[in-house]
């Protein structure tokens, strides 16, 4: 493939240097950003994920600030999470959806005072969503991309390696919620969260100027930890069943298909409303469940995504899938139809390499 040229559509992070001089060999694009795929390998990136601590720049995971008297009222009409429960240290995963109940986008909410509230974004223009919504029913808010850029600390020696920058508060941090915490002449939110299902946090560099001085520190600190710059691995996401929105699930699925049910538990009207609470009554027509397919791991890059067939007609769509080296299997996710969605059922994926027969999982693997 081609090279990218970098222009105004594509910025930098704050940690773009770090990024390079780690010797990232793949990007995707994601919110007119780079993201890292992998650096050595996948494989590789993998097992130092789950032995060692990685640094991740994830500053594509742009913020939408919502602030000013009306900024719950707006949260209310756009989550499917009840928002009056949430506490001012806390974290919420909120998918956020069209009158259709579609996925728009399924950022993690932030709520840092009453009358403010960050959306930490997947991949999408969610900025204009909210600021249409404001500007059209003439709600008293502020909405703006400020300039903050979250790195996280990912890993089983994230906590020490949090530790010896941040102090041993940064231990107390429960997960999904979050401390502020001095840096330098300042101060950052940092959560207990991130994606991976190996631990760590991530720190919402607010002041693009800090992220350098920020990044070294931890590599500095983190040099018998055998910390190194990584980023979110897509064969342990898998394993771990973490949905990448734009991927595995999109604005033509609901909540419901993606197996997010748990998350829209809001008592208001919000957008959407109507079509989830029908599905949750209902049962979708079909949903994320974890497939393992058959084979020696050398499936091909999954880009626009594998049909999945069962019985002659097509039944489903692998959009993530990898070699695991810890299963010795390859593992996927896919939106299957309810007719072929229970554990144990064998289906067919058609990638480019040729049919490969699958199973439909119980549950995820980690």
């Amino acid at each position: 493939m081609a090279g990218i040229i970098p222009s105004r559509r594509i910025r930098e992070t704050p940690f773009s240097s770090l990024v390079e001089a780690a010797g990232a060999k793949a990007f995707t694009v994601y919110n007119h950003m780079l993201l890292a795929s992998y650096y050595e390998s996948y494989e590789a990136d993998y097992r130092h994920l789950k032995e060692h601590v990685q640094i991740w720049d994830v500053a594509v995971e742009r913020q939408v600030s919502i602030k000013g008297p009306d900024a719950l009222r707006l949260m209310r009409q756009m989550s499917t999470r009840d928002m009056d429960k949430m506490a001012e240290d806390q974290c919420y995963y909120t998918p956020i959806c069209d009158h259709n109940g579609g996925m728009l986008n399924d950022p993690v909410a932030i709520k840092i005072a009453e009358d403010h509230y960050w959306l930490s974004l997947a991949d999408g223009d969610l900025l204009q969503w909210a600021l249409g919504l404001a500007i059209g029913q003439g709600f008293d808010v502020e909405i703006e991309e400020p300039d903050v850029s979250p790195l996280a600390v990912q890993g089983p020696k994230a906590e020490d390696l949090m530790a010896r920058v941040f102090g041993d508060e940064v231990r107390d941090i429960r997960f999904f919620r979050y401390k502020r915490l001095p840096f330098s002449d300042t101060e950052f939110v940092v959560a207990r969260s991130g994606w991976s299902k190996q631990g760590g946090f991530e720190i919402y560099v607010d002041g693009g100027h800090y992220g350098l001085p920020l990044g070294n520190l931890l590599l500095e600190k983190g040099r018998d930890l055998s910390a190194r710059v990584g980023c979110p691995n897509l064969i342990e996401r898998i394993e771990g069943g973490l949905l990448s929105y734009g991927s595995d699930m999109r604005r033509d699925n609901s909540p419901i298909e993606s197996g997010l049910s748990r998350f829209c538990n809001s008592p208001a009207d919000y957008i959407g409303k109507r079509e989830i609470e029908r599905q949750k009554l209902e049962g979708p027509k079909r949903q994320i469940r974890s497939v393992e397919i058959d084979g020696p791991g050398d499936l091909p890059h999954n880009g626009a995504g594998w049909d999945v067939y069962g019985d002659g007609q097509k039944v489903g769509l692998i959009a993530s899938a990898a070699w695991s080296p810890d299963f010795q299997t390859n593992v996927s996710i896919g939106m299957i139809d309810k007719s072929h969605w229970s554990a144990g059922t064998r289906v067919e994926v058609h990638t480019k390499l040729g049919v490969r027969g699958a199973t439909v999982r119980e549950k995820f693997w980690i």
